[in-house]
């Protein structure tokens, strides 16, 4: 199970010694089946390998699972928040070697994969600070303010499935995990076939945290069986992955009436004004639309910007595309990197072929570089994409943008809103004009003078998609809230709620009445 080493770069000294104690201490199911092997995308060459698990070893998965969250639920808040705060500093005091791994098992850039150290490290500091004051009791007002006393109380629901793609495999595989486990409950995770030893060492640094080992579960292997048997028998499923994926899971979980929570696709749209500063809104337009090689559901696939600023936009723009830095390796210059699979490329090619095949017009990009690598593709720009081109409404998931001129703001926002989709959004403008915009476009999330960045860094905002883009919210109370039971639980004080028997029900009638628009009048009722 030990990767070979690739040619390309000097590997961190302790990878193999780190990776052996992984594969030893951490549970993985069904090592005596199928294997699963695992590519450097930089190379195509196999790293390592692990098992392809059956819906056998999920239910056994889960009966550990249970086993442990048994106990995990009434270990206090105080504790719970120990273990997390020392994960965070475990995440960063192994950033590098995050990274590393990160990178081996993806593809992308050094920056893309600190990008997902930052993001574990702020949701484990986050849910720490603050899962006491999510989840305590807390006191709601009753209809009979003085005669019922009333508290809503938070349990856990039990074992959380996860399904994670290749994409983000630390942001996603374990900053989904972070709140599901500080809320009690016990977790069945199956990260994607191509990035399983990035869930892995996430995993061993949240043990070696203090975390139980039993209460988290890692099944590999298919989408088809692993994650099929999962959404069949955890409490709660988290899924992030494509549109067509999350209708099929959320039907499938429906039936069970279960909990479902859904990051999907999107075709995210960004907005420029006549009154940015060209150079400022062109630098953050590049990583809006190529950071992490395009391959993030957030990322701005299509720019609609006002036909007064269009020419010096699209020439400031794509000449720093041009200027952008592809390659493979450890360094932290390089500012894209590859493609994660033979799919994915063969997927941007098809798209952008299509495009150009219809009328649409190349600025820049458009080509493969097998010279870099086995699925470098360069960032792409196009304009004048005719509507029957794939891309213009279809999500491509690579390094592709098209840019398009619009008479006025109100036009760019109806373009904006013209999808089926609705993550995110992103507004370059004066900010009194941003947030006049903002507000009008059907999204999730929308950052001002910024792709997507800042909106995902506000961890106490909620963020999720609309329309077909996703259910429920990742980050916020809500990101926490949703793993949980909300229960109603009022005493009645003094006297029944029907009154007192020696009254009447007609005289009743007229003192609760009178009660009721005498706290109207006084606000003293909810």
């Amino acid at each position: 199970m030990m990767p070979k080493r690739l040619k390309m770069g000097p590997l961190p000294a302790d990878f193999e010694q780190e990776l052996r104690g992984l594969t030893t201490n951490a549970r993985i199911n069904h090592l005596d089946g199928d294997r699963v092997e695992v590519e450097a995308p930089f190379t195509g060459e196999t790293i390592g390998w692990v098992a392809s698990g059956s819906e056998d070893d999920v239910a056994e998965a889960f009966r550990f699972a249970r086993r442990a969250q048994k106990s995990w639920e009434h270990v206090p808040f105080g504790e719970r928040r120990k273990i997390f705060r020392r994960f965070h500093d475990q995440v960063l005091r192994n950033r590098e070697l995050l990274c590393d791994i990160i990178q081996l098992e993806t593809g992308k850039n050094r920056a893309s994969a600190f990008d997902e150290v930052l993001d574990v490290a702020n949701n484990a500091r986050y849910y720490a600070n603050n899962v006491e004051k999510f989840l305590k009791p807390e006191k709601r007002r009753s209809a009979l303010p003085i005669v019922a006393k009333s508290r809503e109380y938070h349990h856990p629901l039990g074992v959380v499935g996860q399904i994670t793609p290749w994409n983000y495999p630390l942001a996603l595989g374990i900053g989904d995990a972070i709140p599901a486990l500080i809320a009690g409950n016990g977790l069945v995770a199956k990260p994607d076939s191509s990035t399983p030893f990035t869930a892995l060492i996430a995993f061993e640094l949240l043990f070696k945290a203090g975390l139980p080992r039993d209460l988290v579960q890692l099944v590999t292997g298919s989408g088809r069986v692993v994650g099929g048997a999962i959404a069949d028998n955890c409490d709660f499923l988290m899924f992030t992955g494509s549109t067509a994926t999350g209708k099929i899971l959320g039907e499938q979980v429906g039936r069970r009436l279960v909990g479902y929570s859904a990051e999907l696709g999107g075709k995210n749209p960004m907005i420029i004004a006549n009154d940015v500063d060209i150079n400022y809104t062109a630098r953050g337009a590049v990583d809006a639309c190529f950071s992490n090689s395009g391959q993030l559901c957030v990322s701005i696939e299509r720019i609609y910007v006002e036909r007064a600023t269009f020419d010096d936009f699209q020439h400031a723009f794509v000449q720093r595309v041009k200027d952008m830095t592809l390659g493979s390796g450890f360094n932290w210059e390089t500012q894209m990197g590859s493609l994660a699979s033979a799919n994915q490329l063969e997927t941007v090619r098809k798209y952008v072929d299509d495009a150009v095949e219809k009328g649409a017009r190349v600025l820049t990009g458009a080509k493969a570089r097998p010279d870099l690598g086995p699925y470098f593709y360069e960032p792409t720009v196009l304009t004048d994409v005719p509507e029957d081109a794939l891309l213009r409404t279809e999500e491509v998931f690579g390094p592709v943008v098209y840019l398009e001129a619009v008479n006025d703001l109100n036009e760019g926002i109806e373009k904006a809103n013209d999808t089926n989709y609705g993550l995110n959004a992103s507004v370059y403008a004066s900010p009194e004009t941003a947030w006049r915009v903002a507000q009008k476009v059907e999204s999730g999330s929308l950052a001002i003078n910024d792709g997507y960045t800042t909106a995902w860094a506000a961890i106490g905002n909620p963020m999720g998609g609309r329309k077909e883009s996703g259910v429920s919210h990742r980050h916020g109370k809500e990101g926490l809230v949703k793993y949980t039971a909300s229960q109603n639980i009022t005493e009645q004080r003094f006297m029944s709620i029907r009154g007192p028997e020696s009254m009447s029900r007609k005289a009743y009638i007229n003192v609760m009445s009178a009660a009721m628009q005498l706290g109207k009048t006084l606000r003293i009722l909810p």
